[in-house]
């Protein structure tokens, strides 16, 4: 069968045509293909990569739809053979595989890299993805990636939506046209109005109709069609054409060869254009069609057949695990799946796979009673991580506890304290720190008679961070200086890098200077080291440890250098922490809008305790604009700061709740955070909190001076000197400090100055506060201020009240809502009643009505469900 003419895509090949001129005169780019099954992506990638110039390299591969995507399996289909690239593949190093991958695409040759059906792909080949796609630019490249946009997963579509700017060029093909339809069926649009029906253009189904018995009676489906074809092949064609279906990618010839006793077999199917016949594989022409053959065979057939597939790949030298665990899955072989998911799930995580890694785990441990107990309680330990890294912490605790019961059975020093590291890392990013350091201490306690080692070492230093974030900083200094001694006496860069992190972030925390060296020089050891987690490790307590000691440029500064790092390496779900601090900063700086926003969706994306660490500083950001839901975010993060007992999360919010006693005149509300806030403040390192406390204490009426060390902006202040205070506050960026100092001040022109700068930010309830002492103080001319959304809207909505009702009308329940804003349901309940109420409606269907009469609807508004309130 001649390949099907290919109609109407002459946009898109030129789209693809100047990509290519571009890549040869040294601008990449990234070309998505996207569009249903179907719709003829591949057809168009090969229409286009048949022409191209000599000069010009092709490298192309494709993502299958196994039970466990292979990991990295396009870049493996691509450079099969020998060379720099394949030996990093095979040597499964992530890193290498990154650098060599960029220095081949760098090598001056034009390059067209295609990544064919990545909504099936890899988390690592996500990982290149997202790697080339922001360097593309500057190689001489085109990255052509093709998807089905209806099966889009998390995963991909966060890698899609980094990628942007003039080096990414979108395909979607559309269907076909009735009279392409009727020129591919050879009759005119009237005749095949009956296939443009059924097929509504789309251009694969249109082919296999067409290629359909033309005296048969019309088929319903693609699958019906394909399996018409298949019916007029002789029994031995298709007994061969469904040994290959089970096969979710292009059959290798030897591979082909050893499943059947005759490939000469498919020279009936090739020709009537089931398959095709590559360079070296045999392969159905789309996933459709075969889909649709391994779909209509019988459950034993298709386990016999995966059962063939399984023994021809474990007789070849070096099988792919991945395919070998999805057809040992497939035929029900439970000893073959045991016997290699472990190792192909190790290798996924090396590659930073893990989302295959934690899959091929869950394989190997359904059939736990065959698993060696060493080897099961080794895979649980790896899960635990697995399922850390992967953010699914309850499943993690749950795992990480089974996972030190087995060690503990086992009775082996090493693997039970790997085992208690594990758990100990779930339990502190589920905010249990006082379950998390008695783990890290057992772990020690069970290590210590064997000696040093580098497990004791790294249980050490570990125990350091835990003991700091009890506010436990002289053990924990002295635990450091332990973990150090240890990897020195080791000579293990690695860990003393890591010992160098721990014991600088405990000098820093107490105050100690010298606490920057230390750090400084564990960071520079561990990115020697290309020990990433460590360094990224150091670069978030350094920049924890500046921003609250004030230094925000300095915080600034290792921001941007943990990020520049992170995104070089691709390593961005260590930035979580670091970024949650760059939008603190932001805070301070006065960028309340895009701080807030930023906060909130950190928030709602993670559970971990790294990312709840900065819901204190939320709450205190939204009593500051006078949010709706500021006293709810002071309640859930007062319960956070509880759970967390540190003064990095309890100060915060403390002060919250005396910043909110102030701006409702209600001073005897902050005396109970007041109290908590001297117990947490009188220790070294937290002079900058106790001037704050003091500060604050000072607006309530309460006596407060200055103290030795105390920061000289707020020493200003508690002095009564506002203008010097105003001042050291606007040097640091922090303008809300300086408008409160201005506000404080005797004179009315500095007052009004500091109103000025409350209202340019947004600070309503502090402005309020000013106004009207500006009016006791006589003042006849006080600015009213920028007109609040609420006078502004007939109906007296305020921005809150708009924002549910806005998802009010797109259909989002209260529960979604509150997991939107990050707000209790208690609250969201509330606000649709006040929105109900003040809309004059009873119904969430009469609410939708109301927002889009009122122009607030947007594009996605969706007709909500009639439930009156």
């Amino acid at each position: 069968m001649s390949v099907p003419e290919l109609l109407e895509r002459d946009r898109e090949l030129t789209l693809l045509d100047e990509a290519l001129h571009a890549a040869q005169a040294g601008t990449g780019s990234v070309v998505l293909v996207h569009g249903e099954a179907g719709i003829g992506k591949t057809s168009i990638v090969r229409a286009f990569t048949r022409g191209l110039p000599d000069r010009v390299r092709l490298l192309a591969g494709a993502c299958d739809d196994l039970v466990t995507p292979r990991t990295l399996g396009p870049l493996r289909d691509a450079v099969r053979g020998s060379g720099p690239l394949a030996a990093a593949l095979v040597a499964g190093d992530r890193d290498a595989v990154l650098a060599t991958l960029l220095a081949d695409l760098d090598g001056g040759r034009p390059t067209v890299l295609v990544l064919e059906d990545v909504q099936w792909a890899d988390d690592a080949t996500l990982d290149v993805l997202r790697y080339l796609g922001r360097r593309v630019a500057g190689l001489p490249v085109v990255l052509v990636v093709t998807y089905r946009d209806d099966e889009v997963g998390p995963s991909l579509q966060r890698v899609l939506g980094g990628l942007g700017g003039g080096s990414v060029r979108r395909v979607a093909p559309a269907r076909l046209s009735r009279a392409a339809v009727a020129r591919l069926a050879g009759g005119t649009a009237a005749t095949s109005a009956p296939l443009f029906r059924l097929t509504h253009g789309n251009p694969f189904f249109v082919s296999e109709l067409v290629a359909a018995d033309p005296g048969g009676a019309m088929p319903a489906t693609v699958v019906d069609v394909v399996l018409a074809r298949v019916q007029r092949l002789r029994p031995i064609e298709r007994a061969a054409l469904e040994r290959l279906s089970v096969v979710p990618s292009g059959v290798e010839l030897p591979l082909a060869h050893a499943l059947l006793d005759d490939v000469e077999v498919l020279a009936e199917p090739e020709r009537l254009g089931l398959l095709e016949v590559h360079p070296g594989v045999v392969a159905f022409r789309h996933e459709l069609a075969r889909r649709a053959v391994e779909g209509a065979l019988p459950a034993g057939l298709r386990m016999q057949h995966n059962a063939r597939v399984l023994a021809a790949l474990l007789d070849q030298p070096d099988p792919d695990l991945a395919r070998v665990v999805h057809h040992a899955v497939a035929a029900g072989d439970a000893d073959t799946v045991v016997a290699h998911a472990p190792a192909a799930a190790r290798a996924a995580g090396r590659l930073g796979a893990h989302a295959q890694e934690a899959a091929l785990q869950e394989h190997a441990l359904r059939h736990r009673e065959l698993l060696d107990p060493a080897e099961e309680a080794a895979l649980l330990r790896e899960r635990t991580a697995t399922l850390f890294h992967l953010d699914r912490m309850p499943e993690a605790l749950q795992v990480g506890e089974e996972a030190v019961a087995r060690a503990e059975e086992l009775g082996a020093p090493g693997p039970l304290a790997e085992a208690l590291i594990a758990l100990a890392l779930v339990q502190w990013a589920l905010v249990r720190p006082a379950e998390c350091l008695a783990a890290a201490q057992r772990a020690v306690r069970v290590l210590e008679p064997g000696g040093d080692s580098h497990q004791l070492a790294y249980a050490l230093a570990y125990t350091t961070g835990l003991r700091g974030s009890l506010d436990q900083d002289a053990e924990s200094q002295a635990s450091a200086e332990a973990a150090l001694a240890m990897a020195r006496r080791l000579d293990a860069p690695p860990l003393v890098a890591l010992g160098e992190i721990a014991l600088g972030t405990a000098r820093l925390k107490q105050g100690d200077a010298g606490g920057l060296a230390d750090l400084r020089s564990g960071i520079e050891g561990a990115v020697a080291a290309s020990a990433h987690v460590f360094a990224m490790t150091g670069w978030g307590l350094l920049v924890q440890d500046l921003w609250h000691d004030g230094r925000y440029v300095e915080a600034q500064r290792f921001i941007d250098e943990a990020t520049a790092y992170a995104h070089e390496r691709d390593l961005l779900v260590y930035l979580d922490h670091v970024g949650a601090y760059r939008l603190r900063l932001q805070a301070v700086r006065g960028e309340w809008e895009a701080a807030e926003a930023g906060l909130r969706r950190l928030l709602a994306a993670s559970e971990s305790g790294a990312v709840r660490h900065c819901l204190p500083e939320l709450a205190r950001l939204l009593v500051r604009r006078g949010a709706d839901d500021a006293p709810d975010v002071v309640e859930e993060a007062t319960r956070f700061a509880e759970r967390a007992d540190n003064r990095y999360a309890n100060i915060p919010v403390a002060m919250a709740r005396v910043e909110l006693a102030w701006l409702a005149g209600r001073p005897a509300d902050a005396e109970g955070a007041i109290a908590e806030l001297t117990a947490r403040t009188a220790v070294p390192g937290a002079e900058r909190a106790r001037a704050d406390l003091l500060r604050w204490q000072r607006r309530l009426g309460l006596p407060a001076q200055p103290f030795p060390g105390c920061p000289p902006e707020y020493a200003a202040g508690l002095r009564g000197d506002w203008r010097t205070a105003a001042q050291g506050f606007a040097d640091l960026g922090a303008p809300y400090e300086q408008a409160l100092e201005l506000a404080d001040a005797d004179a009315v022109e500095l007052m009004l100055d500091g109103l000025r700068m409350l209202d340019d930010l947004g600070a309503r309830p502090a402005a309020a506060v000013l106004r009207r002492r500006l009016r006791r103080r006589g003042v006849a001319q006080v600015p009213r201020g920028p007109k609040p959304t609420t006078r502004a809207n007939p109906r007296g909505l305020t921005d809150r009240q708009v924002e549910i009702l806005r998802m009010l009308a797109a259909g989002r329940t209260n529960a979604e809502i509150a997991a939107k804003l990050v707000l209790s349901i208690r609250t969201v309940d509330h606000h649709v009643s006040a929105v109900l109420q003040k809309l004059g409606v009873t119904s969430r269907r009469q609410a939708s009505s109301a927002c889009v009469e009122l122009g607030l609807a947007g594009a996605n508004t969706r007709p909500s469900a009639d439930i009156t309130a």
